[in-house]
């Protein structure tokens, strides 16, 4: 007997659940111009059925043709949450080793296989046109054995009469070239490495990440103290004579290729170290004709050679860019995540470039109040757990981040985690009217530190560096392609209800919509969310209903 039942996208099936586990979602409505996910789950319990049989999937319906099918592929996790005395809450769905549902897959030529006493599910993909007619839309969905249907289910789509706006909010996760060259086994920057980057570009714009993480330089991150990354540097530089000279053919590329698949903003690799700001990143050079590496960890932040080659390079990289009419698509950093005992240092380093960066947007991820306080820094990137008083205090185009650290309380993409739970900062960026988000892992296939190379598809967690889903949201694909995982759109989906949410409040008035949202799922904060489907959609699907009410 074939059980079978339309789910959300927020619900994760493991392989021991029952479609019944779920609520059933039989209608939900959408804006014109977005992306609606949901699942098909499946589950063959007669006991005399071969243990596998291969199946067809089947989409029918006038939405049919903007569909697409994929299926839920599991990835091994041996730490889905950090052991004691770590920290982590109730609200996460397990916590003991096992497989997690992860990865969205192409559906294979021999179809999908359908176990028994194993749940399944299938994850179906429809872009809703921009010009689709408004109302309720039946989508069909089933599966066809090799003598004829096996089931069918149906769900209702209503669209609304009004568009969903573009997104305006920059987002990154960062984009680490280092990995796909080593994954794939490719020379930096040769033709394939280009090939493989843009079609992970690709799918990152796809899902909301507007903004790249742009190595003009390889970037100072994650990287342990004395231990060198890959070089990944678009930026040729030629030290002749004590004079220098950069080459920006490769930079020029890279912006060529953001600019066909959507790509905003431009983040500028980190100025400085991680965690302090105390020494210059790696910085390679053709000096006097030799090819080497000319600054580092044994290279200081603020003394010495360094700041005077800071101090002729970025008013130079800043002509070529306002030369392309690209200098304002630019964020830079100093150094990541520094605490207060580094706020000298931070402060210091940042005096060699302050004045070359006056007018543009200079953002670093931190926690301590006191390097806003200090004017150190304007736009902080603050962790999700500690952005109370940042909030408290109303400082402006605030920005959020989270990572490995983010585990109590408040959202993140971590494979155990509720899919609702992760969508739901979507509202949380609404309510503050969060100016940016920041999250360190987009491929990050490396361990702690990058001394080794891991294979995502076997070790979730970077070799225990993290709960498993922190350190990527997609997969390297044979083909060069990223696969996508259910995190990234669930995330995506966040960031589609908060501009849901900004319709709404242009329609309604920003009281009334906060009104409508907080009536169904009580006070938003960042330290609590909302952890279950049901009241996620219909939270959703009242915000819907307003815009609705006005077009």
């Amino acid at each position: 007997m074939l059980e079978t039942r339309i789910i959300s996208s927020l619900e994760k099936c493991f392989s021991e659940s029952s479609p019944a586990d779920f609520a059933p979602l039989e209608r939900i409505s959408v804006l014109r111009g977005e992306r609606l996910s949901f699942q098909y789950a499946y589950r063959e319990t007669a006991p005399d059925a071969p243990h596998r049989t291969w199946c067809t999937p089947v989409l029918l319906g006038d939405l049919a043709e903007f569909a697409s099918v994929r299926i839920v592929e599991f990835t091994p996790s041996l730490m889905p949450v950090y052991p004691p005395p770590r920290q982590s809450d109730d609200d996460f769905l397990k916590k003991d080793p096992g497989l997690y549902p992860d990865r969205l897959e192409q559906i294979p030529k021999c179809g999908i296989p359908v176990c028994t006493s194993m749940a399944r599910t299938l994850w179906i993909t429809v872009d809703i046109p921009a010009d689709a007619s408004a109302g309720d839309h039946t989508l069909t969905v089933g599966i066809d054995g090799a003598a004829g249907p096996l089931d069918r289910a149906q769900l209702v789509v209503h669209i609304v009469a009004a568009s969903l706006p573009e997104q305006t909010m920059p987002v990154t996760q960062w984009f680490h070239c280092d990995c796909l060259a080593d994954y794939y086994r490719v020379p930096v920057f040769s033709e394939e490495h280009w090939r493989i980057i843009e079609n992970f570009v690709h799918a990152a714009v796809s899902n909301g990440i507007n903004t790249l993480l742009t190595p003009l330089f390889t970037p100072p991150l994650d990287t342990a103290i004395g231990h060198e990354r890959p070089t990944v540097q678009l930026v040729g530089v030629t030290l002749e004579g004590g004079k220098y000279s950069f080459d920006y053919s490769l930079l020029d590329r890279w912006i060529d290729m953001c600019d066909r698949v959507g790509v905003k903003y431009f983040e500028i690799n980190h100025l400085f170290t991680q965690w302090g700001a105390a020494f210059a990143p790696k910085v390679m050079a053709t000096v006097d004709g030799e090819y080497r590496r000319i600054f580092g960890w044994d290279t200081p932040a603020a003394d010495g050679e360094y700041p005077v080659f800071l101090r002729t390079f970025l008013p130079d990289f800043i002509a070529h860019m306002k030369s392309r009419g690209d200098d304002r698509r630019c964020i830079f950093h100093i150094s990541d995540e520094p605490n207060s005992k580094n706020l000298e240092q931070y402060t210091r380093s940042r005096a060699v470039v302050a004045d070359l960066l006056e007018g543009y947007t200079v953002m670093d991820a931190l926690s301590n109040i006191e390097f806003w306080q200090s004017g150190v820094v304007r736009t902080p990137v603050v962790a999700t757990n500690h952005i109370q008083p940042f909030i408290d205090v109303n400082v402006p185009d605030l920005w959020a981040y989270y990572c490995c650290s983010q585990s109590v309380g408040v959202s993140n993409r971590f494979f155990a985690m509720p899919g609702a739970r992760t969508r739901f900062i979507g509202m949380q960026f609404y309510k503050y009217n969060i100016a940016g988000f920041l999250q360190w892992g987009y491929n990050f296939y490396y361990n702690q530190g990058s001394y080794n190379f891991v294979d995502p598809y076997a070790d979730s967690t970077g070799q225990y560096f993290a709960p498993s889903g922190d350190t990527y949201s997609v997969y390297p694909a044979r083909d060069g392609t990223a696969t996508e995982s259910v995190r990234i759109v669930q995330f995506h989906e966040a960031l589609q209800d908060a501009r849901a949410l900004a319709l709404c409040e242009k329609l309604c008035g920003r009281e009334a919509t906060l009104v409508a949202m907080e009536a169904i799922c009580g006070e938003i904060v960042f330290h609590k969310c909302v952890c279950d489907s049901p009241t996620l959609l219909a939270l959703r699907d009242k915000v819907n209903h307003m815009i609705e009410q006005k077009v």
